[in-house]
């Protein structure tokens, strides 16, 4: 008996956990359009909901970011066809934090990122080049490359303080 209620306690938690994290990374691209804030937000989410729920469900989390941002505004309407190339960026993140975070919970973060930049600045250099207008794509360039990497970094960061915190 007692294992099943331990196994409801725990299912309940991780419920709530994700709606938290969801709320979170729903409301702070829509409230507030600066992307050093939204971006390490978000990023510290990701982190947390893969650590805490598990993989699957953070990046059913990072699904919702970039269509808040764009739909609040952050990202302007123009660049909707990087939306779901952002939500790639946030699986690969997702994904390879959760493949190396045992190993080294740091060097994760910083892999993590990298590849996470490194897809979104390629997907605009390939692929949006094509599709948007120059001065379109120049703005995205920006957007989407080396602040891409510093706030899943400082995401990371945060997340890994949390979870230290939390430990202790």
């Amino acid at each position: 008996m007692k294992s099943i209620a331990k196994i409801i306690d725990t299912t309940q938690s991780k419920i709530l956990l994700f709606a938290g994290l969801l709320g979170l990374s729903i409301a702070v691209p829509a409230f507030i359009h600066i992307q050093w804030v939204t971006g390490p937000m978000v990023n510290t989410a990701l982190i947390l909901a893969t650590v805490l729920i598990g993989p699957m469900e953070a990046v059913l989390i990072g699904l919702m970011p970039s269509t808040i941002a764009l739909v609040a505004g952050l990202l302007p309407l123009p660049l909707a066809p990087m939306v779901p190339f952002i939500m790639i960026g946030n699986a690969v993140l997702v994904a390879v934090f959760h493949y190396l975070y045992k190993k080294h919970f740091l060097l994760a973060v910083g892999i993590a990122a990298f590849l996470k930049f490194a897809f979104l600045h390629e997907s605009v250099t390939l692929i949006m080049s094509k599709l948007l207008k120059q001065e379109i794509v120049a703005k995205l360039a920006v957007m989407m490359s080396w602040p891409q990497f510093f706030t899943a970094v400082i995401g990371g960061g945060v997340a890994f303080f949390i979870l230290k915190w939390k430990k202790n």
